[in-house]
């Protein structure tokens, strides 16, 4: 979240991190998925968010 807060900051108006078990690891837009772990088996590189969001966001 390092890189998203600043470069995102005045675009969010929420972020939340929120735990969870079993190898989950999920980003959503305003409850839309962004990525799934589950779905790909690996984490994102970081760059493949920031594209996804910058994307998103226009």
């Amino acid at each position: 979240m390092g890189t998203l807060v600043p470069r995102f900051k005045t675009r969010f108006s929420e972020y939340r991190l929120v735990p969870a078990t079993g190898g989950e690891f999920e980003i959503r837009i305003d409850g839309k998925l962004l990525y799934s772990k589950l779905a790909t088996g690996r984490f994102p590189d970081p760059d493949e968010i920031l594209k996804q969001l910058e994307s998103r966001l226009g």
